[in-house]
């Protein structure tokens, strides 16, 4: 058997559980009042713990606010639950590759990915080159540099100004609300984004970006300098528990069909190097950025969102992971922790 039927049958058996989920996880079982303790439990639990560090290798995240702390879940039938600071605002990073990727899929469907740049995780790190070079760019995946800048680079537009509204707009329609740039993050990123420079030219090397690398480049730095809180995440992320449909808006902003492989993808590449820790201790596909946030799903359920900005080793939110983590719990959030009938 081939490495790419094996990978092939893996994502297919991913789907297979994701679509599942979607298809019989009932609604969320739980009283307002028990989401709302499980919120502020979480929220005073981990509220004075002082573990992680701010990113510091892109210079205007190092001065973000190291206390911002908010909790924010959002159900499939619109409520909206929060606890702490829901209203500072921080840089979206790699958050926003789930949604460009989500957007390529709905322009090009999702085959579009799976031969361009490939779903795998690479056991490597999330900028890394050598992963690129192993493979001559084909066993990447969106929620990674190489794979997120290709994504990019595959929205459809006769203009940079063009794609990058398609990009913002799409954004906005899962959040709810318009969004707009930090342009303090976006020149502090632009001006230390050589590394991501010399991937996205291995990406147009290799064939995998087809025109324009630096522009791609480009327009993936602005896309993660989109400013959110932890409510803008946690609708985002009920969105995709909705099958694509904003619960609190009612706007069906991608297909339902499209969203398995939007999560399978996060389920196996969401959270750096931890991913897989991640994924084994609370079955929710989730992703992280380096801003200081994370937002998780539970298919047919709740997205959640924390903004916390210290970040362990891996990249991820320390307080967020915790948070999250205890909330799911508390409220049966796991897709693969089902009970006998």
């Amino acid at each position: 058997m081939t490495r790419y039927t094996r990978n092939a049958m893996g994502m297919a058996g991913l789907l297979a559980v994701a679509m599942l989920a979607m298809a019989v996880a009932p609604a969320l079982a739980q009283s307002p009042a028990e989401v709302d303790a499980a919120l502020k439990a979480a929220y005073a639990k981990y509220k004075d713990l002082k573990e992680g560090a701010n990113a510091d290798y892109i210079p205007a995240l190092a001065k973000v606010d190291p206390n911002i702390y908010g909790i924010a879940l959002v159900t499939v039938d619109g409520k909206v639950y929060t606890a702490g600071d829901v209203s500072s605002e921080v840089s979206i990073q790699s958050i926003s590759k789930v949604f460009t990727m989500a957007k390529v899929i709905e322009e090009q469907g999702t085959q579009a990915i799976t031969d361009n740049m490939g779903v795998d995780a690479t056991g490597q790190v999330f900028n890394s080159i050598v992963a690129v070079e192993q493979y001559r760019g084909a066993e990447m995946n969106a929620m990674v540099n190489p794979g997120a800048i290709t994504a990019t680079s595959m929205v459809k537009g006769a203009s940079r100004d063009e794609i990058w509204k398609k990009i913002l707009g799409f954004y906005s329609e899962f959040a709810g609300r318009q969004l707009t740039v930090n342009q303090e993050v976006y020149k502090s990123e632009a001006e230390t984004n050589q590394r991501n420079q010399a991937i996205s030219m291995l990406m147009y090397a290799y064939g995998h970006i087809k025109e324009n690398p630096l522009q791609a480049c480009d327009i993936y730095t602005e896309q993660c300098s989109v400013s959110v809180n932890a409510k803008d995440l946690a609708t985002m992320a009920a969105t995709l528990a909705n099958g694509g449909k904003n619960p609190v808006t009612g706007k069906q902003v991608m297909g339902t069909g499209n969203v398995p492989e939007v999560l399978a993808v996060m389920a196996t590449a969401g959270l750096y190097d931890d991913s897989g820790k991640w994924l084994y201790l609370t079955g929710l596909p989730a992703k992280s950025g380096v801003g200081g946030g994370i937002l998780a799903v539970s298919p047919g359920k709740f997205g959640i969102a924390v903004v916390a900005p210290p970040l362990d080793k891996a990249g991820n939110s320390v307080k967020a992971q915790k948070a999250i983590a205890d909330v799911s719990n508390a409220l049966g959030g796991n897709p693969y922790a089902v009970k006998p009938r």
